[in-house]
């Protein structure tokens, strides 16, 4: 008996494999991939997220013709989002917390495998004295030159899992930051704008029917009540997690570690820096900047790429400090 199970917390799981029973092959198919931590198969980033019925059921389908018994418990209560980025920053400290312990052990080990090296190489004969082929010395001779290369091989190698340990740990540590910076959290609150539209346009859009060829028609009472059951999870869903980006936003923006320019305080002529360079603002548009380029073209970012803002008569009055001060020195 075999039990595929989902909840919003843990996602997708299957229980009761074991190995070599046959399952390992179809679920690799199946889009699963064993998950060494847990000790258990699951589906690739189905968890904070809502089931994936056509992956279960595709496995289902391939489990069952394989000779298995499935069953599916499935759970399709949401946790809010702020219960979410909770989840994410414990595990991401617990993920942490364990590469530096590994990175830890990895150089310890380096340490180690640095000392026999030195030893093996101590116990070579002084001044680069050659093998005295047919002398009594010739085998230790050897010996040691294999163990003073093999100590050296092992010592490289355990240097360099000591690195890549220690880099994944600065790595990990840095992901939690990236994920809140300023201009990540203001492409993620636009793109869960953009999809809770496109949720709210599905109710009642037409559709292509079959029974009456080249008509496109709105959907009937029990059409859009079926759309309604099928779609407002996720608009529900989508409006909570824009309520809680945006809340990280407004907070940002009130720290100023974010910034708030519009077409309310930025106008033609003016200086922008955007990445770290700065432009002359060629138009201002309701949701991009526009800036001139050394090209024929214009280039356009979103107002949250806006690092810093001077005004047109500013800059025109630091670069008549400039040169007066230029003068001045002559």
């Amino acid at each position: 008996m075999l039990t595929i199970t989902h909840n919003h917390e843990e996602g997708t799981l299957i229980e009761g494999t074991s190995k070599g029973d046959g399952t390992s092959d179809i679920l690799k198919r199946s889009g699963w991939r064993w998950g060494s931590s847990i000790s258990a198969w699951y589906v690739p980033f189905s968890r904070d997220r809502r089931p994936k019925l056509h992956v279960i059921n595709r496995t289902i389908e391939a489990l069952t013709a394989a000779g298995f018994t499935v069953t599916a418990e499935l759970d399709e209560t949401t946790r809010t989002t702020a219960e979410v980025e909770a989840g994410k920053i414990e595990r991401q400290a617990n993920r942490v917390d364990a590469l530096e312990a590994k990175a830890e052990r990895k150089s310890a080990a380096a340490e180690v495998a640095e000392a026999r090296r030195q030893a093996d190489l101590a116990r070579l004969p002084d001044n680069g004295q050659p093998i005295l082929v047919g002398h009594h010395s010739e085998r230790g001779h050897r010996r040691a030159i294999d163990k003073a290369w093999s100590s050296l091989g092992k010592s490289v190698e355990a240097d360099r899992e000591a690195d890549e340990a220690a880099r994944k740990a600065v790595t990990a540590s840095h992901t939690t930051g990236a994920r809140y910076s300023p201009i990540t959290v203001a492409n993620r609150i636009k793109k869960l704008t953009a999809d809770k539209r496109r949720y709210e346009r599905q109710l009642t859009e037409k559709f292509w029917d079959k029974s009456t060829p080249s008509v496109y028609r709105a959907p009937n009472e029990t059409e859009s009540e079926a759309r309604a059951r099928r779609l407002n999870p996720y608009i529900e869903e989508c409006a909570d997690q824009l309520a809680f980006w945006e809340g990280v936003r407004a907070q940002q923006i009130a720290d100023g570690t974010a910034t708030n320019y519009s077409q309310a305080n930025v106008k033609k002529g003016d200086r922008v820096k955007i990445r770290g360079t700065w432009y002359t603002v060629a138009r201002a548009n309701a949701k991009t900047v526009a800036v001139e380029t050394q090209y024929t073209w214009t280039g356009k970012s979103p107002w949250h790429e806006v690092q810093r803002h001077v005004t047109a008569e500013a800059y025109a009055e630091a670069l008549a400090q400039r040169d007066a001060a230029a003068v001045g020195a002559h």
